[in-house]
C-alpha cells in the first residue's frame, strides 16, 4: 500500500462540489506523478464505472475506483472534502473520498486495494482519525498503515494518551483477516441461472474485498465446500428457487436466503445484508427437518413458499422429462409412428434390423417417462419435509397414474405428501419411538394418508378434472387454439427460465404423458416460443452491434447455440443488463410464435431439443417459420427500442466503445 499513496496524492482541502470534479482533481494529482498518462481517458473510464453501480458508502465515504489503460501502477489518491460531495450514498455526501486506479487487467492488484481499504473503513476510528489528520503525509502513512511518528503532548495532556495508541488501532483492520462468506446457489434446472447467480456473487466478493466462495447446487451435481470453509465462514448467502442440499451444514452462521434471481441482480446488497447480520450477531437456528419450509425469511408468504416445493419438483422431473421424451422422440424418427407396436431388440434379438433398436430406444423411454409423475410428487414432498416425504411423495404420484390423474395429480399427491409428514412430525410421540419414527413410522403412517385420500376422497374429481383438460386440448382449433398460444409465449418469455416459463413448459410436458393431438401443439408451441428470445438477442446484436457492449456482443456468438438448443435462459444477460426494453421486446415475439405456431397446427412428441428434433414435429417448414417470426419481431422491437430511448452516456466502456450506445447503462443490473 505505501506504494501506491504518497504524500502528493492527498489533498485535506478538496473544493469540489460534484464527484466528476472530485474525481478530476484527484486524478490530477496521478498526472503530475506519471500515475496516469491520459486525464480524460481515465476519467471516462471512473465514469463508465460509476454508472454501473454507485460507489458511495454509509458513513460519509466515496471510493470511485476503475480499470484502465491508462493507469501505469495500482495508485490511491485521498481527498477531504468539507462541503461532501455526493456519490450516491442512501445517508447523504461524502467527506472522505477515495480514487482508486488499477491498470487495465490488473484485477488482482485492483482488488487488493479495494479490499485493504475496506477493512480499514469498517473502523469508525480509523475514519475519524482521518478526519482530524491535518498533514498529507501522515494520512497517507495511516491509509498505508505505516508507522506515523506520535506528535508530543501539550502539558497539560501529559497524562492523556497520544496519538500513537489510536494509530496502532487504525493499522490493526489492515492485519485483520478478510471477511469470509461462503454461498450456495440453485435453480429449478441448474442449466443457467445457478451459475449466473454464482459468477455474479463472485463478482460482487471481489469488489466488496470479501472471500467467497460459491457451492453451484446444478442438475449434473454439485462439488461440496470444503467443510473447513464453511466452519471458517463469518456468514452464508443461499440464493435459490430449490431447496439448499445439505442445508444442515450451514446451522448457526449468519444467513441471507433469496431466490436466485437476487444473486444475479443484486448480489452487492446480498452481501452487505449479510455482513450487517453477522456484525449485530444474528444466527440462524439449528437445521429444522425441512429445507424449503424454512428457507428463506420469517415474513416469507406461503405463496412463495409453494412455488418452491413445486419448483422442487419440477427440478428433479426435467431429467427424467429430457432422457425419457427424447429416447420415445428418437424411437419415432427412427421408427415411425407405429414403433410402439414393433417388437425390441431385447424380444426377438433382430441385432440387424433398425426397426428393433428403435423399438429398444422406445421402450427405454418410456419407463423413463412413466417415472414423471411419481418424481414429481416425491420431490414436491421432499422439498417440504425432506427425506420422510419421499416415500408418501412416490406412492401418491404412482397412484395418480393408476387412477388416471396424471400430472394434476401428481402435483396433489405431492404436496399431500409433503403435508401429511409435516403433520405426524408435529405430534409429540415417546422417546421410545423416536429412533423408528424416520424409517418406520412416518414412512408407514403418511403413505396410508396419502393411498387413502388418492383412492377415496380426491384422485377420481381429479381424474375427471384431468380427462377435461385433456379432452380440450384435443378439441382447440381455431381463435382458442391461437389464443392459447399466445399465453403460453408471453409465459415462456416473461422471466426467460424463472417460475412462470416452468409453469408453462411443466403444463406441456404434463400433456405429454397422455398424448393427444391438442398436447402436442401445445408441447410445439411452447418449445417454439422458448427459443425465441436467445436467437432474437443473437440476431439484434449482429445486426446493430453498436447498440450493445462488447460483452453483449460475446454473449450473443453463444445465444446462437442456447437459442437453438432450447435454452431461454441464453438470453439472461442481456435481460439482466436492460430489463425494460428487453423483456418486453422478447415477450412479443414469444407471442407471436405461440400463435402461428398452434394456427400452423403443429405438433411435437419431444419436450426438449430444439432444432434438433425438427424431423419429430408435425408441419416442420410453418413451424420454422414462425419461430423466424417471432426473432425478426423480438429482435426488431429491442433494436427499435434502443435506438429511440437510450442516449450514450459520456465516456460508456473503452475508449474504442466510447461512440457506442448506452454501452456503461447496459452494464448496470
Amino acid at each position: 500500500m505505501s506504494t501506491m499513496i504518497t504524500a502528493d496524492l492527498v489533498d485535506l482541502d478538496l473544493s469540489a462540489g460534484t464527484k466528476e470534479a472530485a474525481a478530476r482533481s484527484l486524478a490530477e494529482r496521478m498526472v503530475a506523478l506519471g500515475r496516469v498518462t491520459d486525464l480524460d481517458g481515465f476519467l471516462a473510464d471512473v465514469a463508465a464505472r460509476e454508472a454501473q453501480m454507485p460507489t458511495g458508502l454509509d458513513g460519509g465515504i466515496g471510493i470511485p475506483h476503475c480499470r484502465s489503460a491508462h493507469v501505469t501502477a495500482p495508485t490511491l489518491a485521498f481527498g477531504r472534502s468539507a462541503a461532501g460531495v455526493d456519490f450516491g450514498a442512501p445517508d447523504g455526501p461524502a467527506d472522505l473520498i477515495f480514487l482508486i486506479a488499477a491498470p487495465a487487467g490488473a484485477d488482482d492488484a485492483h482488488l487488493t486495494i479495494l479490499s485493504s481499504l475496506a477493512r480499514q473503513l469498517m473502523d469508525e476510528r480509523f475514519t475519524g482519525a482521518l478526519r482530524a489528520v491535518d498533514s498529507p503525509a501522515e494520512a497517507a502513512a495511516m491509509i498505508a498503515g505505516e508507522e506515523v511518528p506520535a506528535k508530543a503532548p501539550a502539558p497539560e495532556t501529559e497524562t492523556e494518551p497520544g496519538p500513537e495508541p489510536e494509530l496502532e488501532q487504525v493499522r490493526e483492520p489492515s492485519k485483520a483477516a478478510p471477511f469470509r462468506i461462503v454461498a450456495v446457489t440453485s435453480c429449478p434446472t441448474g442449466i443457467a441461472h445457478t451459475y449466473m447467480a454464482a459468477e455474479a456473487l463472485e463478482k460482487a466478493g471481489r469488489e466488496a474485498g470479501v472471500a467467497l466462495v460459491v457451492e453451484t447446487q446444478g442438475s449434473a451435481g454439485f462439488t461440496r465446500l470444503d467443510p473447513a470453509a464453511v466452519a471458517a465462514a463469518d456468514a452464508v448467502i443461499f440464493a435459490h428457487d430449490v431447496p439448499v442440499r445439505e442445508k444442515e451444514r450451514f446451522a448457526g452462521k449468519p444467513t441471507v436466503d433469496v431466490g436466485v434471481k437476487a444473486g444475479i441482480n443484486r448480489p452487492a446488497e446480498l452481501i452487505a445484508e449479510v455482513r450487517g447480520r453477522a456484525e449485530r450477531g444474528e444466527t440462524t437456528a439449528a437445521a429444522a427437518p425441512t429445507p424449503v419450509d424454512k428457507a428463506g425469511e420469517p415474513e416469507e408468504g406461503y405463496g412463495t413458499k409453494l412455488r418452491k416445493w413445486l419448483m422442487s419438483g419440477v427440478s428433479y422431473m426435467v431429467p427424467f422429462v429430457a432422457a425419457g421424451g427424447l429416447l420415445i422422440a428418437l424411437g419415432f424418427a427412427l421408427g415411425g409412428y407405429d414403433i410402439d407396436k414393433a417388437p425390441s431388440v431385447a424380444e426377438h434379438f433382430a441385432w440387424g434390423q433398425i426397426d428393433s433398436w428403435a423399438a429398444l430406444m422406445f421402450q427405454i423411454g418410456g419407463l423413463a417417462f412413466a417415472f414423471l409423475v411419481p418424481v414429481l410428487a416425491g420431490y414436491i414432498a421432499y422439498g417440504m419435509a425432506d427425506r420422510p416425504g419421499l416415500v408418501p411423495g412416490f406412492v401418491g404420484g404412482s397412484i395418480a397414474l393408476t387412477i388416471d390423474a396424471g400430472f394434476l395429480g401428481g402435483l396433489a399427491a405431492g404436496l399431500l405428501a409433503g403435508g401429511t409428514v409435516l403433520a405426524i412430525q408435529k405430534a409429540r410421540v415417546p422417546a421410545a419411538l423416536r429412533g423408528i419414527m424416520p424409517v418406520v413410522v412416518i414412512p408407514l403412517l403418511s403413505s396410508i394418508a396419502v393411498g387413502f385420500l388418492m383412492f377415496l376422497v380426491i384422485g377420481k374429481p381429479i381424474a375427471s378434472l384431468q380427462s377435461a383438460l385433456t379432452d380440450w386440448l384435443s378439441g382447440l382449433s381455431g381463435a382458442n387454439a391461437v389464443i392459447l398460444g399466445v399465453i403460453l409465449g408471453l409465459m415462456m418469455c416473461f422471466d426467460l427460465g424463472g417460475p412462470l416459463n416452468k409453469v408453462a413448459y411443466a403444463f406441456a410436458v404434463g400433456g405429454l404423458a397422455t398424448p393427444n393431438e391438442g398436447s402436442l401443439k401445445v408441447m410445439a408451441a411452447v418449445m417454439a416460443a422458448g427459443m425465441v428470445p436467445p436467437l432474437a438477442m443473437a440476431l439484434a446484436t449482429a445486426v446493430r452491434g453498436r447498440l450493445f457492449t462488447r460483452t453483449e456482443r460475446e454473449n450473443g456468438k453463444a445465444a446462437w447455440v442456447l437459442g437453438a438448443s432450447f435454452i431461454t435462459e441464453g438470453a439472461i444477460p442481456f435481460a439482466a443488463a436492460d430489463p425494460l426494453r428487453v423483456i418486453p421486446a422478447a415477450m412479443a415475439g414469444g407471442a407471436v410464435t405461440g400463435a402461428l405456431s398452434m394456427a400452423f397446427e403443429c405438433t411435437l412428441r419431444a419436450p426438449h431439443g430444439g432444432v434438433f428434433v425438427i424431423p419429430l414435429i408435425g408441419n416442420p417448414f410453418l413451424y420454422l417459420l414462425a419461430i423466424v417470426a417471432g426473432v425478426l419481431v423480438s429482435a426488431g422491437l429491442v433494436i427499435l427500442l434502443k435506438s429511440t430511448t437510450r442516449k450514450n452516456p459520456a465516456g460508456a466502456g473503452t475508449p474504442e466503445e466510447r461512440t457506442e450506445a448506452g454501452a456503461a447503462v447496459t452494464v448496470a443490473a
